[in-house]
């Protein structure tokens, strides 16, 4: 197998409407909270949780704390533009 992106295993992850649209609503370069992308995504938290646990094991997603608060990101540029 080449080196470089997994295509397909990236194609399944934002193939999911749920998770196209939190990754569409991380474009903008904000980070945003789970709760904020449970609703951007018309999923409930549980099922954002889920989806966002896939995102961030595919590389897409970085995750920083502040205070109680978790604040989902895109990973990188190169995310940003697929």
């Amino acid at each position: 197998m080449r080196d470089g992106p997994d295509i397909a295993r990236i194609a399944s992850l934002v193939g999911d409407p749920a998770r196209a649209n939190m990754l569409n609503a991380l474009m903008g370069g904000t980070a945003l909270t789970a709760s904020e992308l449970a609703l951007e995504a018309g999923v409930s938290l549980p099922t954002a949780s889920s989806h966002l646990s896939k995102l961030m094991e595919g590389g897409l997603l970085t995750l920083a704390s502040q205070g109680r608060h978790r604040y989902y990101g895109l990973a990188s540029a190169q995310v940003a533009g697929m």
